[in-house]
């Protein structure tokens, strides 16, 4: 009977730990270095003051992000062969900039739609083991703080 109660006693805990880290261990997110900031993605939602949302409908996007097979083109470039022994760059920063990915668009969370083809707000190239490109998509957006990349003005 004793065994039962510290069971019942440490499940709770249990639960909230697991509710309040999201995943049990060490998970490491996709995460960029800007300047003196970085850009991570957070599977906690509620922590992540920017949200965004991907849609297959271009009228519905509020941002249009290309993917393209060369590097040199791109906005933003991600080129790795999976995990490193280096220090992540997100690691104790404290300007760390959390950003979710959310299932549902909204008038308040940017709508990214991927494309192949221009015209797009940003460019992207991902070849990667540890980011997907919806992932490097929403963090080229969420560093931009969910707005539309502007470009120069041509005469």
């Amino acid at each position: 009977m004793l065994r039962f109660k510290i069971l019942a006693s440490v499940l709770p805990l249990l639960a909230a730990a697991v509710f309040a880290r999201g995943e049990i261990g060490s998970v490491s997110h996709p995460c960029v270095a800007i300047g003196d900031t970085s850009v991570e993605l957070t599977s906690l939602f509620w922590t992540a003051p920017i949200q965004i949302a991907f849609t297959d409908d271009p009228a519905q996007a509020t941002v249009r992000v290309q993917i393209t097979d060369d590097a040199d083109a791109a906005d933003f470039a991600v080129v790795d062969d999976g995990a490193s022994d280096e220090p992540s760059a997100c690691q104790d920063n404290p300007s760390t900039h959390l950003v979710a990915i959310s299932s549902q668009g909204g008038r308040d969370r940017p709508t990214v739609y991927l494309t192949s083809e221009g015209p797009a707000d940003y460019r992207i190239y991902v070849r990667s083991k540890t980011f997907s490109q919806k992932e490097a998509a929403a963090l080229i957006v969420g560093a931009h703080g969910g707005h539309r990349h502007l470009q120069a003005a041509s005469l």
